[in-house]
């Protein structure tokens, strides 16, 4: 049985029945509404789990580059030390 048949029937019942079947088409729709609203709640629910997870990787990553970057800061320096230990060797 489809809501337009039920429509139909309670119509016959005059304003009382047209009422009634307003009221079965509302609660129907918003039915639906409710779903679809669940729906969308839990697409963002997942998503906001993911971007939390995306998050942590991009702080990760940044992390490990800033300690990269460190590290070849300091590489740079020692090589600089090292190189200016041996023209000094070479130049006595």
């Amino acid at each position: 049985m489809n809501v337009l048949s039920v429509m139909f029937d309670l119509a016959t019942f005059g304003a009382a029945g047209l009422m009634g079947a307003m009221w079965l088409w509302e609660r129907k729709l918003s039915r639906h509404r409710e779903e679809q609203l669940s729906e969308a709640h839990g697409r963002i629910r997942r998503d906001e789990e993911r971007l939390a997870s995306l998050t942590r990787v991009v702080e990760h990553n940044t992390a490990a580059i800033t300690r990269f970057a460190e590290i070849q800061r300091e590489t740079c320096d020692v090589l600089k030390r090292l190189v200016e230990e041996m023209h000094h060797v070479r130049t006595r």
